[in-house]
């Protein structure tokens, strides 16, 4: 389990279809906001970096 903070894009406001992340310097956590205990996606942070970066890249095409 990820002791950090858990938090969800400004973006997503009040709805309650959204992820939540916990960063730390190490791994990032992804989690369910709808079902919080329902178990916890862990990521090397280095991975974690890459998607997102990948996710970006694609968005541009």
């Amino acid at each position: 389990m990820i002791e950090q903070t858990w938090r969800k894009s400004s973006r997503s406001a009040s709805a309650a279809q959204c992820v939540e992340l916990a960063v730390t310097d190490e791994v990032t956590g992804v989690r369910d906001t709808k079902n919080r205990d329902g178990g916890t996606l862990v990521f090397r942070a280095r991975a974690f970096r890459a998607f997102l970066t990948e996710v970006k890249t694609a968005g541009r095409g």
